[in-house]
């Protein structure tokens, strides 16, 4: 039994599909099956259950699942460990961020920070799927809802605040109404999130036109003229083709996280990057109090 077809079987566990075990592990579909086949052969039995919708697990399976996961915890806690214990400041740096806050507001800090420390090489992770830190996904994440994950060191990082955009040749809407307007919102994945529930109740006779979970996506059809949208201010501020238009009240804002996995706090390049976004974010009166990296680094 070998290792590596224990981890194409979890990925094929967790995701159903060939394919999309291929994508969690960045192997080929063929190579998927080659292993399971494997791994079916090692053990003698059949481990999932082939069906039109995917592969279910068969009774065999589910005992091999709960082994194979601890093994992997073991795995992972053994590497993070390791990893952690690496003080130079050097090797490869994993971040996670959504899509225009990667963008806009870590890659100008990314850049400040390779300046002053070339042999780290960072990989920004723009993507609205959550990496898990636990898995080493990532190293270090920025998201925009407190960390549910056991053995995560998190903080507020700052405050986001909202505004609804549009291009000055559109019409401005009523409050209240919003007959013949036309929203640029968030998809249905994520249409519960304050802010588009916000826009719909304001507007509540408006038309949704486009949807997309991504802000930058939304900002360049607000700049087309195609609806009005709600916008982080740190992104559409920046955008002379629209502007901030008043609906009686303002969006409400959110708090964006910071967090790493407990086992990384002595990893040298961690340290070193979370000092550096304390220091390039100017503290604003709206932020979270205790606005420096210090205590953060130094939780158990």
């Amino acid at each position: 039994m070998e290792w590596s077809d224990l981890k194409t079987f979890l990925a094929i566990a967790r995701s159903g599909t060939l394919s999309g075990a291929a994508r969690l592990t960045g192997q080929t579909q063929p190579t998927m099956g080659r292993r399971l086949r494997a791994l079916e052969a090692a053990v003698d039995h059949a481990l999932f259950q082939r069906t039109s919708d995917g592969f279910i697990l068969t009774d065999e399976g589910r005992v091999v699942l709960a082994h194979a996961e601890q093994m992997e915890e073991a795995a992972l806690t053994l590497e993070r460990r390791l990893a952690g214990q690496t003080q130079a400041l050097e090797g490869l740096l994993r971040i996670s961020s959504s899509d225009w806050f990667g963008a806009h507001i870590l890659s100008p800090i990314v850049a400040g920070f390779r300046k002053l420390h070339a042999g780290v090489s960072v990989e920004l992770i723009t993507d609205s799927r959550l990496f898990s830190l636990a898995r080493r996904e990532a190293d270090l994440a920025f998201r925009i809802k407190p960390f549910d994950e056991p053995d995560v060191v998190q903080r507020p990082l700052m405050q986001l605040d909202y505004a609804v955009y549009a291009a000055p040749q559109l019409p401005r809407p009523s409050p209240g109404d919003g007959t013949a307007c036309v929203l640029i919102t968030m998809d249905a994945a994520f249409a519960d999130i304050p802010d588009a529930q916000w826009l719909r109740k304001r507007l509540p006779n408006a038309r949704v036109g486009f949807t997309s979970n991504s802000r930058e996506a939304q900002a360049t059809q607000c700049i087309a003229g195609a609806g009005i949208a709600v916008l982080p201010c740190l992104l559409a501020d920046r955008i002379p083709a629209i502007s901030r238009i008043d609906l009686g009240e303002t969006p409400p804002g959110r708090t964006v996280y910071v967090g790493y996995h407990r086992d990384l706090r002595h990893l040298g390049r961690l340290r070193a990057f979370i000092d550096h976004v304390f220091a390039s974010l100017p503290a604003r009166e709206s932020d979270p109090p205790d606005h420096a990296a210090d205590t953060f680094l130094r939780r158990p």
